[in-house]
């Protein structure tokens, strides 16, 4: 069996799903995607989960931070956290300002993953849910680094990188049904009794 971890960039496939206008896919059970995405002769280790958490507004932050407890309820998932960065953006026709927010980082710690986990010999294979190009400079180094190692880029919906295609091993798009065959219950109860429940615009 090859040994597979998945990599995957929160924000991508949030914003991928949210251009396809998909929003009852939201509730994603983010390692049955990756698992439902494994060849018969695969493994998964570990899925590695990379996002920021926001700040504003008040309800995207409450549905993110559901989504986000549900995801820990999970074995064998880890959650790896960037930054939310607000900057001043000034329109150039009327001079108003307003707080522009951005995800950083999480290329960073996708690619000091990738790296780390390769130099410690923990998988054969790594599948990156992504299409942010700038993750081609570290594929390509774990490529030159560990010629025996394989990396897989699925694209989520909506996204598509020529330049992680063309460096990957392989690369695919991850279909509706896929998306739709992964996600959580409704209703998720805890080892201590607590529900944690789909958010309602999700459903």
């Amino acid at each position: 069996m090859e040994r597979l971890i998945s990599y995957v960039d929160g924000f991508n496939i949030y914003f991928g799903l949210k251009a396809k206008g998909w929003k009852r896919l939201y509730w994603l059970n983010i390692q049955e995607l990756c698992k439902n995405l494994l060849k018969p002769n695969q493994d998964l280790i570990i899925t590695k989960y990379f996002t920021s958490r926001i700040t504003k507004p008040k309800e995207k932050q409450k549905r993110q931070s559901t989504f986000i407890e549900a995801l820990m309820t999970l074995s064998d998932l880890g959650i790896f956290y960037g930054q939310y960065q607000s900057n001043p953006w000034t329109c150039h026709n009327c001079s108003a300002t307003i707080d522009v927010f951005k995800e950083k980082m999480t290329d960073v710690n996708i690619a000091v993953e990738l790296l780390t986990d390769a130099f410690q010999d923990k998988f054969d294979v790594a599948l990156v849910v992504s299409a942010d190009s700038d993750l081609k400079g570290p594929i390509q180094k774990t490529k030159e680094l560990f010629p025996d190692k394989k990396i897989v880029v699925a694209f989520p919906p909506g996204r598509a990188s020529v330049e992680l295609r063309n460096i990957a091993d392989a690369c695919f798009h991850i279909g509706r049904k896929k998306i739709a065959d992964s996600l959580f219950p409704d209703h998720i109860t805890k080892p201590d009794g607590f529900i944690i429940e789909r958010p309602g615009n999700w459903k």
